[in-house]
């Protein structure tokens, strides 16, 4: 009971890591986590009650906790080619990251969870030998089993996950468990936990000639990549977006990276002090640091790994002016006394938005980090066609900021920008007007393109901000509409 806990809740976590890289970790690919493991717990305590009443065998149980150990032990070797072919049928199949989630959960992992289910009713009705203790057994056995899911919980996620890896993780958990059964089921048992064993030496995922750094931090997986043209960019969670870009020969990228570069020049005054949350591999802080050398840059980032996977091969220390600071972008502001001229927001993991950074208690809270007169820029994903998602955070920001333009600055991509103190048209026109030539052609299209946005009537709250919905259903819609474009940048030149 306790080794069932431990492996139902270990194969849980490790397994939302597995998934992570296709559909994210949103609070919608949570719950279809959770929700699939509850069913399958549920299906496996009703089938393991027919079964002991019929079979009442110690071997049996033994035979089925190995069972759950060799599914738990292939599940890390299924997923990636299943979950490759859904990411890349994703659109055409227009199944979205909702439901493509439920069904990866339920094809690669119920079935081990179902089995570990078993275990509970089996285990009391062979434990049971006298109906005046049957409660006392039942609390205890019952005890046992949430303590072991309680190791389960912590174990891999704060130990074993960053010391060994998810796939080693789950061939640890399918070990555990194969010797667990082999004590009821006989030697015999002890195959799969020795084959648990051998394919721990086999190595995670399948690095290609193009695959620079691939690890796994406390928070997601990370890979580096170098492509055709000599450039390298940065793959998180998602799989969805690049997160950022090193090119050898410039620091401009022809992606989002390079929008923020156009905004300093709205100020009127020279760049001093810049906030960047979510600085990932440090592309848009390398760019700074070439066109406005005079500005000091914090790079705010949660995963120490991307910073360090970033120094290694991306150029975070290109600029002697940037500090990397390890936090959380709203606690990071909240624990901040200083005033920033710039604070651009860039913490979303495509293409969803936490929560916490797209209310109205988190844009009160940036604009009183602005320096009088000071910018905050937004980068939102965007489908064309769909504004739900841009709209909710724009309007959002409306209702705390005293000025707010909407940037449609790529097909994926608008950037919300919002201004401490509001400018006329000619005043904008005349400053963008101003600035590093090289950037001339950004902010002629930041003058171009942008447009006034008003406050919302329902502003999005703490209590209140529905992001996973907006974005689901947009990436639904524009999946059902046909649509087979890629949701990474276009390596063009601005």
């Amino acid at each position: 009971m306790f080794l069932a806990g431990f492996g139902s809740l270990g194969t849980e976590i490790a397994s939302s890591r597995l998934i992570a890289p296709t559909f994210g970790s949103s609070t919608v690919v949570w719950a279809n986590l959770i929700g699939v493991v509850l069913a399958s717990l549920a299906l496996g305590y009703w089938l393991g009650g027919r079964l002991a009443d019929r079979f009442p065998s110690p071997v049996l149980l033994g035979w089925i906790v190995v069972s759950a150990a060799a599914l738990v032990a292939v599940a890390p070797f299924l997923s990636r080619p299943f979950l490759d072919l859904v990411a890349g049928r994703l659109d055409e199949a227009s199944v979205g990251v909702a439901a493509g989630s439920f069904f990866a959960v339920v094809l690669i992992f119920a079935p081990a969870v179902v089995l570990l289910g078993t275990v509970a009713p089996f285990a009391i009705r062979l434990s049971v030998v006298d109906v005046a203790t049957a409660g006392a057994v039942a609390g205890r056995l019952y005890a046992l089993s949430t303590v072991g899911s309680l190791l389960g919980t912590f174990l891999p996620a704060l130990v074993l996950i960053p010391l060994l890896g998810t796939q080693r993780t789950l061939l640890a958990i399918a070990a555990v468990l194969a010797v667990a059964g082999s004590l009821l089921a006989g030697p015999r048992g002890l195959v799969v936990a020795g084959a648990a064993v051998l394919l721990a030496v086999v190595p995670p995922g399948s690095v290609g000639s193009n695959v620079l750094d691939e690890r796994e931090s406390r928070y997601q997986s990370i890979r580096v990549l170098q492509r055709k043209d000599g450039s390298r960019v940065l793959e998180l969670n998602e799989g969805i977006a690049v997160h950022s870009v090193w090119r050898g020969d410039t620091v401009l990228t022809g992606g989002e990276w390079d929008a923020p570069l156009a905004v300093p020049s709205l100020l009127g005054r020279t760049l001093r002090r810049v906030a960047i949350l979510g600085n990932a591999g440090g592309t848009t802080a390398r760019a700074l640091g070439i066109y406005y050398p005079e500005a000091d840059v914090v790079g705010v980032e949660l995963d120490p790994e991307v910073t360090e996977v970033g120094r290694r091969w991306l150029g975070l220390g290109d600029n002697p002016r940037l500090t990397v600071v390890t936090a959380d972008a709203r606690p990071f502001l909240q624990r901040s006394s200083d005033r920033f001229d710039l604070i651009i927001v860039d913490a979303y993991r495509q293409p969803y938005v936490p929560f916490y950074l797209a209310t109205r208690e988190f844009f009160h809270l940036v604009g009183e980090r602005l320096a009088p007169g000071g910018i905050v820029m937004l980068n939102v994903a965007t489908v064309p066609g769909d504004d739900r998602l841009v709209d909710g955070v724009a309007g959002t920001l409306a209702t705390e900021i005293r000025q707010v333009l909407r940037w449609p600055a790529l097909r994926f991509n608008t950037f919300v920008v919002g201004l401490d103190r509001p400018l006329d048209e000619r005043t904008i026109e005349r400053r963008l007007s101003r600035g590093p030539r090289p950037l001339a052609s950004l902010r002629d299209l930041l003058e171009r393109d942008s447009v006034a946005v008003t406050p919302a009537s329902r502003p999005w709250t703490d209590d209140r901000a529905p992001v996973e919905w907006a974005t689901d259903r947009m990436i639904l819609g524009y999946a059902a509409a046909g649509h087979r474009e890629s949701f990474d940048y276009l390596p063009t030149r601005p």
